[in-house]
C-alpha cells in the first residue's frame, strides 16, 4: 500500500532556501500533500473493493453496476428508521414514484477529481510567489553560503551582500507586497474551498464536522449518522428496461457504495483541517497587517531577528530601511547563519553612516 503514495513522497522534502513562512507551507506543502494523498487513496479500488456493487433481480450485475455508476443513485430522506426493522438503511425503503422525495447522490464518481483540483488550487499562490520572487533569496544565500578558505574570502563575500543591499536599498517594496498579496490569496482560497466543497456535497459540508461531533454524543438508538446521510453506503437505483410487450419496466436495485466508507472520513478530516487552516491564516494576516501599519511592531521583530547585534546597530539599520528592505532582511535571517547575519548588519551600519542613507 505504501507504494501507492510514492508520487507524493518527493513533495515532503524541505526546500534548501526558505522564501516564505510556516503558514505558507501549511497551504502549499501540508495541505497539497494531504489532498493529493486523499485523491490517490479514494481511487485505489484494490484496497476497498469495487466502488459500486448493485443487486437487481433480472438485470445482469455488470450492466446494473455500470448504469448506476454513470446515472447516480438515490436515497429517500423522509424514510428514516431503525436499520433492519422499519428500513433497510436510513433513506432506503420502498419507493413510491411521484410521491416520495428523492435525494440523488452523484458526488461519489467525482471525489478523486475534486480532491485533485483542490490540491492544485492550494498550490496556485505558491506558484505565483515563485514567479514573483525570481530567486532573490537564493541568490543572496549563494553569496553567504560560499565556503571560506580565509578571512579575506569571508570579508569579500560579506561585502558582496552589503553592496547588494546598499545598491538596492528602498527598492524592495514591490517584492514584499507581492508576497503579502499571495498570503491574502492563501486566506481567500481556504474559504473558496469551503464554499466549493459545500456546493459539491449539496450544502452538507458547512456543518458537517459539528454534526459528526453532536452525533457521537447522542443516544445510539436515536441518532442518525450525518456521515451516512452525506455519504450513504447503501442506496437505491432504478433501471428502466423494455418488457416483453414493449412497455417500459422499472427495476429497483440496491447498491453498496464501499468507497463512501473512505469518503466520509476524508471529508470529516478535511472539515476540521480547513477551519484550522482558516484560523491560522487569519492570525497570520493579522500579524501582517500589524507589521505593515505599525513601525514599532516591525522594529521589535527586527530586533528579535538581530539579537546578536547591538541595539544601536539594529535601530540604525531599521531607520534606514523601508518595509521592503525590512522584509528582505527578515527573509535572509531565516536562511543565513547567525554570525553571517550579524556581520551583515554591522557592515550595513557602516555603509549607511558613510553614505548617509535615510
Amino acid at each position: 500500500m505504501f507504494k501507492t503514495f510514492d508520487p507524493v513522497k518527493s513533495l515532503l522534502t524541505l526546500d534548501d532556501v526558505c522564501i516564505d513562512n510556516i503558514v505558507f507551507k501549511l497551504h502549499y506543502k501540508a495541505t497539497f500533500v494531504l489532498l493529493m494523498s486523499f485523491s490517490i487513496l479514494v481511487s485505489a479500488t484494490q484496497y476497498f473493493g469495487d466502488p459500486i456493487n448493485c443487486l437487481a433481480d433480472v438485470i445482469p450485475p455488470k450492466i446494473m453496476n455500470t448504469y448506476c455508476w454513470i446515472h447516480s443513485t438515490f436515497t429517500l430522506p423522509e424514510k428514516n428508521g431503525i436499520p433492519g426493522r422499519s428500513v433497510v438503511q436510513p433513506g432506503v425503503s420502498i419507493h413510491v414514484e411521484d410521491s416520495d422525495q428523492v435525494k440523488l447522490h452523484k458526488n461519489y464518481q467525482w471525489v478523486c477529481f475534486a480532491l485533485f483540483c483542490q490540491a492544485l488550487l492550494f498550490y496556485v499562490p505558491r506558484y505565483l510567489w515563485l514567479i514573483s520572487e525570481g530567486g532573490k533569496i537564493k541568490m543572496l544565500m549563494a553569496f553567504s553560503n560560499k565556503p571560506y578558505t580565509s578571512d579575506k574570502d569571508k570579508a569579500k563575500n560579506n561585502k558582496l551582500l552589503v553592496d547588494y543591499f546598499i545598491a538596492n536599498l528602498h527598492s524592495h517594496n514591490l517584492y514584499a507586497y507581492r508576497f503579502f498579496v499571495c498570503e491574502i490569496l492563501n486566506f481567500l482560497n481556504v474559504f473558496l474551498q469551503m464554499y466549493a466543497v459545500d456546493v459539491f456535497l449539496g450544502g452538507e459540508f458547512s456543518r458537517y464536522g459539528l454534526e459528526v461531533i453532536n452525533f457521537t454524543e447522542m443516544d445510539q438508538y436515536e441518532r442518525i449518522d450525518p456521515m451516512t446521510r452525506v455519504f450513504p453506503k447503501l442506496t437505491k437505483c432504478t433501471f428502466p428496461k423494455y418488457g416483453p410487450s414493449g412497455s417500459v419496466e422499472k427495476h429497483d436495485g440496491l447498491c453498496v457504495l464501499a468507497l463512501n466508507v473512505v469518503n466520509e472520513k476524508v471529508y470529516v478530516f478535511l472539515w476540521f483541517w480547513l477551519w484550522f487552516l482558516a484560523a491560522v491564516s487569519a492570525v497570520n494576516l493579522l500579524y501582517r497587517v500589524c507589521a505593515c501599519t505599525g513601525v514599532n511592531f516591525r522594529r521589535q521583530i527586527f530586533r528579535a531577528r538581530s539579537r546578536l547585534n547591538a541595539k544601536r546597530e539594529v535601530d540604525e539599520v531599521f531607520n534606514g530601511c523601508r518595509i521592503g528592505d525590512w522584509f528582505v532582511l527578515s527573509q535572509f535571517s531565516k536562511n543565513a547563519e547567525p554570525l553571517t547575519y550579524k556581520h551583515l548588519i554591522t557592515d550595513l551600519v557602516k555603509e549607511m553612516q558613510a553614505g548617509e542613507f535615510v
